[in-house]
């Protein structure tokens, strides 16, 4: 009898073990299983890149470029009032510095240049895939390429932020990118810009000593991150890197429920105490979003139940004097990010704010963020 009990208890022995084995190995499985189910999706989707993509892409230069051949359209009206304007009141450069001195308040003469010509090369960029005209793609070359030999590294002026050139870097990046995008791909009747491989090459080390700057930014969870992490996106573009692409997009998947929180309050308006500050952010994530939108990834745009959106909407009332803290006056600038976020998301708020007189045709007054907007954005199809 008491061996009986013995074998009967170790067969239950053995079958609780037995059952634990399996239940602990359908567990480990579940658990690998919610743990690949983790990993990225939407991003890496992304495994080739559109070209060119940075904001603007052969579908959308054709839309333009022949819309703008009649004169009393309001295509060539934005081109003649922005493109046009800003290129010839701008003369190219013929000397570039090696050394660009950021500072944090204010600027200094190469810090203003390189902004400058970031945005120049991307006028005459555009220009050159309105026109054809070799001129153009020459002379937006001469820029890119001036940069490329003479840039050695940014250096911080006295009492400046010393990360300084990190946001600086940031700034310009993806604007030198998105001009030599168009350069490097564009073709107008099969013929391109003729833009060498060699010179392709020696831009792309260009870019990649400000991603050394980009990539050393501090956490400050504020348009700093979103800056950096437009800039990557926009140079993972152009780099054809699904690695450089990927981080930017989650730099600011990252802030961007720092910058604008879940009831839209973006809280830079009120904390920076201007109507700047909260708008790099919003220019830098509709970029981004906009870039991704092009490689078929829209993963920005509605990322936090369309946050981005929100974020519209809270600027919308800024203007309005409703926020509580009414740095936005009816003189305040309204930086270009908006004319594309309204092509996206065409909101009363922001089919508001590109109607106000004050929206900049060309460029943001300080150059951080490229313009032209109006006539790269407005009404063209998605």
């Amino acid at each position: 009898m008491k061996r009986k009990n013995l074998s009967y208890w170790l067969g239950c022995a053995l079958l609780l073990a037995l059952s634990t084995f399996f239940y602990e190995c359908k567990k480990s499985d579940v658990s690998h299983a919610n743990a690949d189910a983790a990993q990225p999706t939407a991003a890496r989707a992304v495994t080739t890149f559109v070209h060119p993509g940075i904001l603007n892409t052969t579908a959308s230069l054709d839309v333009i470029r022949t819309q703008a051949t009649d004169q009393s359209s309001s295509r060539w009206t934005a081109y003649n009032n922005s493109v046009i304007a800003y290129v010839d009141s701008h003369a190219v450069p013929t000397s570039f510095p090696s050394v660009v001195v950021a500072k944090s308040s204010g600027t200094t003469p190469t810090e203003t240049q390189i902004k400058t010509d970031a945005e120049l090369a991307y006028a005459i960029a555009l220009r050159w895939a309105k026109t054809g005209d070799s001129q153009w793609s020459t002379k937006a070359k001469n820029i890119l390429n001036g940069w490329a030999t003479n840039f050695q590294s940014y250096s911080v002026d006295a009492g400046s932020n010393a990360n300084q050139p990190d946001l600086e870097a940031a700034w310009v990046a993806p604007t030198f990118a998105a001009a030599g995008e168009i350069l490097r791909y564009y073709t107008i009747n099969g013929v391109g810009a003729g833009w060498s491989q060699s010179d392709i090459d020696n831009f792309s080390a260009f870019l990649n000593k400000l991603k050394v700057y980009i990539n050393a930014t501090p956490a400050y969870n504020n348009n700093w991150n979103v800056s950096a992490g437009y800039a990557k996106v926009a140079l993972g573009v152009f780099f054809n890197s699904t690695s450089v692409y990927q981080s930017g997009v989650d730099i600011l998947q990252g802030v961007m429920p720092s910058v604008i929180n879940s009831s839209g309050v973006m809280p830079e308006l009120c904390g920076r105490t201007d109507c700047v500050h909260y708008q790099y952010s919003l220019a830098g994530l509709t970029f981004a979003a906009e870039i991704c939108r092009e490689q078929n990834d829209n993963q920005l745009y509605g990322y936090n139940s369309s946050r981005i959106s929100t974020g519209f909407n809270y600027m919308q009332q800024a203007y309005a004097g409703s926020t509580g803290c009414n740095y936005c006056s009816t003189s305040s600038p309204i930086y270009t990010g908006v004319e594309v976020a309204n092509r996206y998301y065409n909101t009363s708020a922001t089919n508001s704010l590109i109607n106000k007189t004050h929206f900049q045709y060309d460029v943001p007054n300080d150059n951080t963020f490229l313009g032209f907007t109006q006539y790269t954005h407005r009404n063209v199809p998605l």
